[in-house]
């Protein structure tokens, strides 16, 4: 039994400091927050048990709806653009033979820059005298008021959310890329198979695992943007870009009802994790 035991022990005591820290700055807060929701917490500290009333006004609240509506197209924009992103740089990295670590440093490179610092950026780039409308002027195409348009906002924000992030999804597909063995290509070279077919047929298959774990993640991603909304639209225009984590920014930390924040929150974080479970049943089976 002492044999036994000593492995999973062992590994205990190496992962226990980052459990510690998971249980402390996850499950706790998640766990507070649980009970916040069924309270009217203020500002000064105040608070009495509510019960379901909060989650009675935002099942009533056209605020709530409308956040989720904008949260989910933004989330349909984003997911494919991104993952599509990642793949493509992936397979060129993966094809790059000559100075690789310096085009995947680039590459990567967006993605330990600030979201504030790439919201700045891409402010410039898309205000009315900035850098794309410059571009569409010269080929009569412009110029275009992409943050003031409700149509085009959030499509703007989507890819500056994926121009800052594909980076890590990049890296994860790439590492699934260089898994794949070369003698199952190079079989299919010697049956005369295309690109297209050895793509299909072998690397999309055996990455279905990487993929997955990208889709997941992202997913998240897209229902947690907040920084990029906060620096270029504030919500706007007509609440066009205001999406669920800016509802639970506002009712928290202007309106400073944290009890209700909360409730947000907690419809926040079912969602996630029923799409979660959702994409592992019907994407994941067999590839985790």
């Amino acid at each position: 039994m002492r044999h036994r035991l000593r492995d999973p022990v062992t590994g205990l005591l190496f992962v226990l400091p980052v459990l510690v820290l998971f249980l402390i700055f996850r499950i706790f807060p998640t766990l507070g927050a649980a009970g916040m929701s069924l309270t009217n917490w203020n500002i000064g500290g105040e608070w009495d048990v509510v019960g379901a009333d909060n989650y009675v006004r935002l099942w009533n609240d056209p605020n709530f709806w409308a956040s989720l509506r904008v949260t989910l197209v933004y989330a349909a924009i984003f997911v494919p653009l991104t993952v599509l992103v990642s793949l493509g740089t992936a397979l060129l990295l993966n094809a790059v033979i000559f100075m690789r670590g310096l085009f995947r440093s680039m590459l990567f490179l967006p993605y330990v820059t600030s979201f504030v610092f790439a919201g700045i950026i891409w402010r410039w780039i898309y205000e009315f005298d900035g850098l794309l409308n410059g571009l569409l002027t010269k080929v009569d195409l412009g110029p275009v008021q992409v943050l003031e348009s409700s149509s085009l906002v959030l499509p703007a924000l989507a890819v500056v959310s994926c121009w800052k992030g594909f980076g890590y999804s990049m890296l994860i597909l790439l590492a699934g890329l260089k898994a794949i063995p070369g003698s199952y290509m190079e079989a299919a070279r010697v049956d005369g198979a295309s690109a297209w077919q050895r793509f299909r047929s072998i690397t999309l298959p055996l990455l279905k695992p990487a993929l997955f774990f990208v889709l997941v993640i992202e997913t998240i991603s897209s229902f947690q943007v907040f920084d990029t909304i906060y620096v270029m639209t504030g919500g706007g225009p007509a609440k066009a870009s205001y999406t669920l984590i800016y509802g639970i920014y506002e009712r928290g930390f202007r309106f400073f009802e944290f009890g209700y924040a909360a409730t947000w929150g907690m419809v926040l974080f079912a969602i996630v994790l029923a799409i979660s479970l959702i994409q592992r049943r019907f994407l994941g089976r067999g590839n985790t």
